[in-house]
């Protein structure tokens, strides 16, 4: 026994150790790696420490007991990544298809309790033919209790994801209720039956790619919030997600160096068109608001009428929600809620400010949206923002119209900040619409109804189409030059560093779900 344990030692400290810059570079161009190079990748050089290397499984049945694997198909423990400490385990699919089994599970459920003990981050790689159907019902209640730990650790450490193979079956719920998933394209998927089940339920004829790849469930699911093109894109995705976040939700995101420079930044002068039915890229604006190259978008390509992501405004990690003229001119719908709304909760738990730029003309209308529920699902985004503790400032770029200015972290639900450009135009509904409704009988009395209607439209537009009226009132608290934004944002977020919130005591509340 203990030249088998030197063994395994020997070939574990090769596989971790060696190779180096060689090798990493090599791991670049591989589409897919194994489990451990997968963890060297990963975690800085030299810094892993794994658990449970000698863990065997427990099964005899099915001639079982003639295959034993140190480990049992999965790796995990810590190690560093830029010097942070993080948990992993990934799951190694050249044992058993890396299928769950009692003992699997035992050490995934280790290195959970663990984080969340020291308050550190956890990785789970996930590579996985599911449930280990030699072991029954063992395999079922090991999935379960990582599934109670998943919940356990919801909000209190972050919890990230990677598809990097198979994850099918009930194996799907542990990543869905992590905070973020990142999936393989071309080589992983996600789904809880698979084509041959979905063929003989439905008839459908759908390929593992379509119904659950990578591409799948970042466009149209929402599933997944980023694709990488390979295992080591993957991995360093993840690597950079993990600088905008707190190591756990007692800390707060660590506030990097920087020095003041550019502060007015006059290519915000000219986004916004002169026309108001003109769209424009919010992308834009939050370019030209934040530190340089530092937007890490979560979410791209669901709900693309909504943007949401991390960046950082003078060295500070900070959640950004926008919405996106560009597409559907930036109406709230349900997908976009959800997303939105998703995001808020995930920054708010983890002690991360909120920047929100508003350009929303109302929710979309129509049967599918009020038979999907948008009223239920419009009120996650309102309930997420409203119970938001963190800094929180709007800047409102153009159209706040409706129930969705009241939405979209108005001063009325719980902002701290709320600034808009002259741009800005603040109203109910829109200036046409209005003034059909209020001047009806005018117009209709009118010798000319056309000319009457654009006469109205204009009278309402004067009056409301402008951020004044609502500064009077006190629910924008100034009106900004666009250059200016930046500076403002600045000075917001230092004033509000040391904000703390008391909140009426409650188990939790009831979130529309």
């Amino acid at each position: 026994m203990d030249d088998k344990i030197k063994t395994l030692q020997e070939k574990m400290a090769q596989a971790l150790l060696g190779g180096g810059e060689k090798r990493i570079e090599k791991q670049h161009q591989k589409k897919k790696l194994t489990a451990r190079e997968r963890v060297q990748y990963f975690l800085d050089e030299g810094s892993f420490e794994e658990m449970g290397a000698l863990v065997t499984h427990r099964t005899t049945d099915f001639g079982m007991d003639k295959e034993i694997y140190y480990g049992d198909g999965v790796v995990t423990g810590y190690g560093t990544v830029n010097g942070r400490l993080v948990y992993v385990y990934a799951q190694d699919f050249t044992v058993f298809g890396g299928a769950l089994s009692e003992t699997h599970a035992e050490k995934i459920c280790k290195v959970m309790d663990l984080a969340m003990k020291v308050g550190a981050p956890i990785v789970g790689l996930n590579d996985s033919g599911g449930a280990r159907i030699q072991e029954g019902v063992r395999s079922l209640g090991g999935y379960a209790d990582i599934f109670y730990r998943n919940v356990q650790a919801s909000g209190v450490i972050p919890q990230i994801s990677a598809i990097m193979g198979p994850c099918a079956g009930g194996a799907v719920y542990s990543p869905a209720m992590t905070d973020f998933i990142v999936m393989v394209e071309e080589t992983s998927y996600m789904f809880v039956t698979g084509p041959n089940v979905v063929k003989t339920v439905t008839n459908e004829e759908v390929t593992s790619e379509e119904l659950g790849g990578a591409s799948t469930h970042a466009a149209k699911s929402g599933v997944a919030h980023r694709t990488a093109s390979n295992d080591a894109t993957c991995l360093d995705d993840i690597k950079r997600l993990l600088d905008y976040l707190p190591q756990n939700n007692t800390e707060r995101p660590k506030l990097k160096p920087y020095e003041l420079g550019d502060e007015l930044r006059e290519q915000l002068s000219t986004i916004v068109p002169d026309n108001p039915n003109k769209p424009y890229d919010m992308h834009d604006v939050i370019q030209g608001i934040i530190d340089n190259d530092t937007f890490y978008e979560i979410h791209k390509d669901f709900a693309e009428n909504i943007i949401t992501g991390f960046a950082r405004l003078g060295g500070r990690s900070i959640g950004v929600i926008a919405n996106q003229p560009m597409f559907l001119a930036g109406v709230l719908d349900v997908r976009s809620s959800q997303k939105a709304a998703r995001f808020t909760r995930f920054c708010d738990a983890f002690n991360i400010p909120l920047l929100v730029l508003v350009d929303v003309p109302g929710f979309l209308p129509g049967t599918d949206q009020e038979w999907s529920g948008i009223i239920m699902h419009g009120a996650k985004l309102l309930y997420a923002l409203s119970e938001a503790t963190v800094p929180r400032v709007t800047v409102i770029t153009r159209k706040a119209y409706g129930g969705a200015y009241d939405v979209m972290n108005s001063k009325h639900i719980g902002a701290d900040f709320n600034f808009a450009w002259p741009s800005a135009e603040i109203a109910v509904m829109g200036a046409k619409g209005a003034s059909e409704i209020i001047f009806r009988r005018e117009i209709t009395a009118a010798d000319d109804p056309v000319a009457k209607l654009k006469e109205k439209e204009g009278e309402y537009a004067e009056k409301f189409a402008n951020p004044y009226r609502a500064a009077e009132r006190g629910f924008i608290d100034e009106v900004i030059l666009p250059k200016d934004t930046r500076r403002k944002l600045l000075k917001a977020y230092a004033m509000l560093e040391k904000k703390e919130v008391q909140t009426p005591w409650k188990k939790h509340g009831n979130i529309p779900l």
